[in-house]
Formats: C-alpha cells, sequence, structure tokens
C-alpha cells in the first residue's frame, strides 16, 4: 500500500492520540462527560424523539393486534444478527457514495452530503445523529415495506396492517436504529469510556475518522462485518489518510 507525507501520518496520529486522551479523561485540562449529562443531551436533538414516537407507536400497534407466534422471535434476532453487515453496506454504499453526474444532473443525496460534514467535523454533534429530514420518508419507508412484505408472505391486503409480524419487525427495526443513534452519538461525546466492549467500539470509530475513511465502517460493533469483508486492518498497516476529513476531494480519493 502506498504510503502518505509522514507529516501526514503525524498529524493523524497526533488526532487520534488528543481525541482519545480527552475522552479517557488523561487529558486533565478537560472534564469528560458522565453518562447521565450524555443522556440528557442525547435528547436535545431530535433523531431521537422522532424514532421513541415511531418506536411507541410499533409498541402500541403490535399490542393490539394481539398475541402472535413464538415464532416471531426470528425477526429481532434475524436483524440483530444481520446488522453488522447492513450498518457496514449502508455505511459505504449510502454514507460515502461518492457525488456521480448524469448529464447535467449530479446525483447526490442528503444523507451522503451530511455525512460528508460529519467527518469534515467529527465533533459537530448535530452532525452525528441521522439526520431529522431524512426521519420524515425513512420510518415510514420501514412501515410501508413492513406491512407491504406481510401481505406478500401471506397473500392478503397490499399492506397487511394486521400483521403482527409487521408489527413485530417495526418494533425491532426502531429499537435497533435508536440504539444505533445512542451508540454513536456516545462514541462522539466526550463520555469516558469504561467496559471493554464499549471501549473497542469507541477506538474502531475514531480510527475511521482520524485514521483512514476507507476501513473500519462499524459503528455498533468492532471487528465483525469489518473482519468478514476486508475493512478491519492493522492500524499501523495502513497509511493515514489526507482526506480523512475532506471525502472524495478531486484527485485524492
Amino acid at each position: 500500500m502506498t504510503r502518505v507525507d509522514p507529516q501526514i501520518e503525524a498529524a493523524a496520529a497526533q488526532r487520534l492520540t488528543a481525541d482519545e486522551e480527552r475522552i479517557t479523561g488523561q487529558a486533565r485540562r478537560r472534564e469528560t462527560l458522565s453518562l447521565r449529562a450524555a443522556w440528557r443531551e442525547f435528547w436535545r436533538h431530535p433523531s431521537p424523539p422522532m424514532i421513541t414516537i415511531a418506536l411507541a407507536v410499533a409498541v402500541l400497534g403490535r399490542v393490539l393486534v394481539g398475541a402472535g407466534s413464538a415464532w416471531e422471535l426470528l425477526v429481532p434476532a434475524t436483524l440483530l444478527a444481520l446488522f453488522p453487515l447492513i450498518e457496514w453496506v449502508v455505511h459505504v454504499a449510502v454514507l460515502h457514495w461518492k457525488p456521480r453526474r448524469v448529464g447535467p444532473i449530479t446525483i447526490d443525496s442528503h444523507l451522503a452530503q451530511e455525512h460528508r460534514a460529519h467527518h469534515a467535523d467529527p465533533r459537530d454533534l448535530p452532525l452525528v445523529f441521522i439526520p431529522w429530514r431524512a426521519l420524515l420518508w425513512l420510518l415510514p419507508a420501514f412501515a410501508v415495506a413492513g406491512f407491504a412484505v406481510a401481505g406478500l408472505a401471506t397473500d392478503g391486503p397490499v399492506l397487511a396492517v394486521g400483521s403482527s409480524w409487521a408489527w413485530t419487525f417495526l418494533v425491532s427495526a426502531y429499537a435497533i436504529m435508536l440504539g444505533y443513534e445512542w451508540t454513536h452519538y456516545l462514541v462522539h461525546s466526550d463520555y469516558k469510556p469504561r467496559s471493554r466492549w464499549y471501549r473497542s467500539v469507541w477506538r474502531n470509530h475514531r480510527l475511521h475518522h482520524y485514521k483512514n475513511e476507507h476501513y473500519w465502517f462499524a459503528v455498533v460493533t468492532a471487528g465483525t462485518a469489518d473482519r468478514v469483508l476486508g475493512t478491519y486492518p492493522e492500524p499501523s498497516s495502513v497509511a493515514s489518510s489526507p482526506t480523512v476529513k475532506a471525502l472524495h476531494v478531486a484527485g485524492r480519493d
């Protein structure tokens, strides 16, 4: 692999070390954030309340349709098992989308634009969350997809809103989405890592933001889909990227 200028290597190492020292509390001039304070800050942003409302509606819907089959437990189990792969694909294909021109039209989603801004300033907390404008269509899209699949599977109405399986899917999907938002926010906050699991997730995501944006795409997990798909290298074997904070700079990525 081609190595970049040593000054870039040094700058990347300095960024990562400084951030790690701040979060772990080793930098005495900065105070770390308590979990309670982090929790309060989390709810000041639009995304968590929006997802929570959708989750509450899904829970109510699931209760109202009545008892279902024990086999429905396969829905959350399957989503949790597939989530590392799902978040990897979304991160790579959607969030790291490189703008493309088709004639006079530039194909570039709002999600990709917001994610580039997130890379430019990982400390800007509003940019950590799923954009609320995207949730306006994303949350209903999950519902339509769930009810449509249930209708096809049961040969029932086009949108099977009475399907317990569909409501179980929505409860599971929205809960996972909320968990993703909380973990991603916490990693970018000043909360001090304590558990071994959280520290590994925290370190993994910081490598993505401060070392090289072409690796370590997992956010909620570390070393899962990245290992399988070849994006979990030994950090010392990878050159620090000059575009880690400027994704898709012309001629440099």
